[in-house]
C-alpha cells in the first residue's frame, strides 16, 4: 500500500497504527455554494469568444497529446434516466460525450453505442435496406424502425447488396400509393441515380450533393454493391454544430458504462460497437473489484482501450486508481441531487472538498510520474456558475445527470403535473433502476439490500443545444473575469474565498419585492 501513496497518506496510515483510531479531517467539509471566485486581470483579448473549453479525457504522458479531447467539459451521466443514444448524439453534437448506461443487457448497450456511431459519419452504412419485390408496407416499417427517410433496393436486401435502386419519401404517396404496392414499381431505379464509387473523398461527394441537388449520394464498389451513402443532412449538421466531437472516421463520439460483474462479456461487445472511452459505473472507486476489471483492460487490450474508474473522494483512492491503470478518475460520493449514499451510509464528502484534494493528489502524481491522469468532476452541481468552479478548483471534466436528465433528448417521458411540465428521473440506486450491479460489494446476493437513490421529477427545460449553450457561456464570461482562456489557465490562475451564510445572502437579490419574471413579456 505505502508504494502508491504520496507522503500525506503514508503518515495518515503511520498515525492511525501508532494511535489506533480514525482519522478526523481538520477542515470541514465543503460544497462548491460556500466558494466564490475572486476576478483577476481581464486583457482586452479575454472575451467569451477567444474561450477555449477544450479539455482531456484520458491520460497522456508530458509532451504529448490525449488520445482524447473533448470540447467541451461536460460529459453526461452512467443512469437510465439520463444517457441513452439520443442524449449521446445530441450531446456529441455540442462537443461532449454521452455515457451510455450499464444498468441493462450487454446486446442492448452494444446496440445504443452501435446507433451513435451509425448516426453521423461522412460514409455511412446502410442501416435502411430493402428487396424490390418487397412491398410499400415493408418500406414504412423500415422507416419506423430506422427512423431514417432514405431507403436502399439492394437485390438480396442487404446494406452491401447489388443495388438497383433507392426510396425515398418522394417516391410514394401513402393517401394513393397502395400498401401492396412492390418496392420495385415506385423507387427511383439504379439507372435514375447519381452515384460516386468507392474512393471518393468526402469534400467531392458533397459537392456532388450540392451540384445535383439532392439529400443522398449512394457511394457504389467496383461490383455494383453498396457501399455507403452520404447525406446532405450531415453536412448541414456539422455547419450548424461546429464543436461537435468526431472520431478519425468522422462518427460522433460515445461514451459507455461498465460494472465489476459482466465487465468480461460486457467490455469487448461494448469495444466491437464502436465505444471510444468506457467507464466503470460504481458508488464507490477505491476497491479491489475496480482494480480487476482496470488489470482485465491492460492485460487484454493494453493501452488501446480508454477506461475511467471511481468515484474517490481523497487522494488515496486517486492514487490506487492511478497506479491500478485508469484513464480518468472520477470524483464524488453522495453529491448527486437523487443520490442519498450519505444519509443511507454515512459515506460521502462534500464534493468541493473532494475535488480539491484530489486535483492535488492529481498534480503530484504528475509531477512524481509524468503522467497527467484528468479528474471528472461527479455530482455537486446546483447552479451553472458551479461548472466554473469545478474546473477551477482542479476538474479537467464534469459528470451530469439531473442537468442533462431535464432536456428533450433524455429518454424519460415529459409529464404535466399541476400544469407545470417535468421529465423523470431516478437514481442508478434507486429500486426502479434496480443496478445492484453499482452498489454490488464483493458479496453473493444479486440484488438491492437498500436503496441508495429516490425516484423523482425534474423541472422540464426544453433542447439540449440551447441550455448548454447558455450554461456554458456563463462559464466562459466567468473564464474572462478571472482574466484567463483556456481551462489550464483557471486551474493555475484562479484565486477562490470561503463565504459566510450572510455573504452567500448578500450575494442574490435582495431587500426588494420581485416581480413576477413570467410576465415580463417583450
Amino acid at each position: 500500500m505505502e508504494a502508491i501513496l504520496p507522503d500525506r497518506a503514508q503518515c495518515l496510515y503511520a498515525e492511525k497504527e501508532k494511535r489506533d483510531m480514525a482519522y478526523y479531517f481538520k477542515e470541514p467539509s465543503r460544497t462548491f455554494s460556500e466558494y466564490l471566485l475572486i476576478p483577476g486581470y481581464s486583457a482586452k483579448e479575454c472575451a467569451p469568444e477567444n474561450v477555449s473549453l477544450k479539455t482531456p479525457i484520458v491520460k497522456y504522458d508530458k509532451g504529448k497529446q490525449p488520445a482524447i479531447k473533448m470540447n467541451i467539459p461536460l460529459v453526461s451521466a452512467i443512469m437510465q434516466a439520463v444517457s441513452d443514444d439520443r442524449m449521446a448524439v445530441a450531446l456529441a453534437k455540442e462537443g461532449g460525450i454521452s455515457f451510455i448506461f450499464a444498468s441493462q443487457t450487454v446486446e442492448d448497450q452494444a446496440a445504443m453505442v452501435n446507433r451513435v456511431k451509425s448516426h453521423k459519419a461522412g460514409f455511412v452504412r446502410s442501416d435502411s435496406n430493402a428487396r424490390p419485390d418487397q412491398t410499400l408496407k415493408d418500406i414504412l416499417e423500415i422507416k419506423d424502425r430506422s427512423g431514417h427517410s432514405t431507403v436502399a433496393v439492394t437485390e438480396d436486401g442487404t446494406a452491401h447488396g447489388k443495388i438497383v435502386g433507392i426510396v425515398t419519401s418522394r417516391d410514394y404517396r401513402i393517401s394513393r400509393t397502395p400498401l401492396r404496392t412492390k418496392v420495385e414499381e415506385f423507387m427511383t431505379p439504379f439507372d435514375g441515380l447519381v452515384f460516386a464509387e468507392e474512393g471518393v473523398n468526402l469534400s467531392a461527394a458533397n459537392d456532388m450533393l450540392w451540384e445535383n441537388k439532392l439529400n443522398a449520394l449512394p457511394i457504389i464498389d467496383k461490383n455494383g454493391r453498396l457501399a455507403y451513402f452520404v447525406f446532405r443532412k450531415d453536412y448541414d449538421s456539422h455547419k450548424a454544430n461546429p464543436n461537435e466531437l468526431l472520431d478519425a472516421r468522422k462518427r460522433y463520439m460515445v461514451g459507455a458504462g461498465v460494472n465489476t460483474r459482466d465487465y468480461k462479456e460486457r467490455i469487448p461487445a461494448l469495444i466491437d460497437a464502436g465505444a471510444d472511452v468506457l467507464c466503470i459505473d460504481s458508488s464507490e472507486g477505491f476497491s479491489e473489484w475496480q482494480r480487476e476489471v482496470l488489470t482485465y483492460v491492460r492485460k487484454n487490450y493494453g493501452d488501446e482501450v480508454k477506461i475511467g474508474a471511481g468515484n474517490v473522494v481523497e487522494r488515496e483512492g486517486f492514487n490506487f486508481l492511478a497506479e491500478a491503470g485508469a484513464d480518468f478518475v472520477k470524483v464524488g460520493i453522495g453529491g448527486g441531487s437523487i443520490c442519498i449514499t450519505r444519509e443511507e451510509k454515512g459515506i460521502g464528502r462534500g464534493q468541493a472538498s473532494a475535488v480539491i484534494e484530489v486535483a492535488a493528489a492529481r498534480n503530484e502524481y504528475y509531477e512524481r510520474t509524468g503522467t497527467y491522469i484528468p479528474i471528472c468532476s461527479d455530482g455537486g452541481i446546483v447552479y451553472d456558475y458551479h461548472i466554473a468552479l469545478a474546473l477551477a478548483m482542479g476538474a479537467d471534466f464534469l459528470m451530469l445527470g439531473r442537468y442533462f436528465s431535464r432536456f428533450d433528448e433524455s429518454p424519460t417521458n415529459k409529464l404535466n403535473i399541476n400544469g407545470n411540465y417535468v421529465k423523470e428521473y431516478w437514481g442508478e440506486g434507486s429500486n426502479r433502476a434496480r443496478n445492484w450491479q453499482r452498489y454490488d460489494m464483493g458479496g453473493g446476493e444479486r440484488n438491492l439490500s437498500f436503496e441508495e437513490g429516490v425516484d423523482s421529477y425534474v423541472p422540464y427545460a426544453g433542447g439540449l443545444k440551447d441550455n448548454v449553450s447558455l450554461s456554458l457561456n456563463k462559464v466562459r464570461s466567468t473564464m474572462c473575469n478571472c482574466g484567463v482562456l483556456n481551462i489550464r489557465s483557471l486551474q493555475k490562475n484562479a484565486k477562490l474565498t470561503l463565504v459566510s451564510a450572510v455573504s452567500i445572502v448578500e450575494g442574490g437579490a435582495h431587500d426588494v419585492i420581485l416581480k413576477d419574471q413570467t410576465s415580463n413579456v417583450l
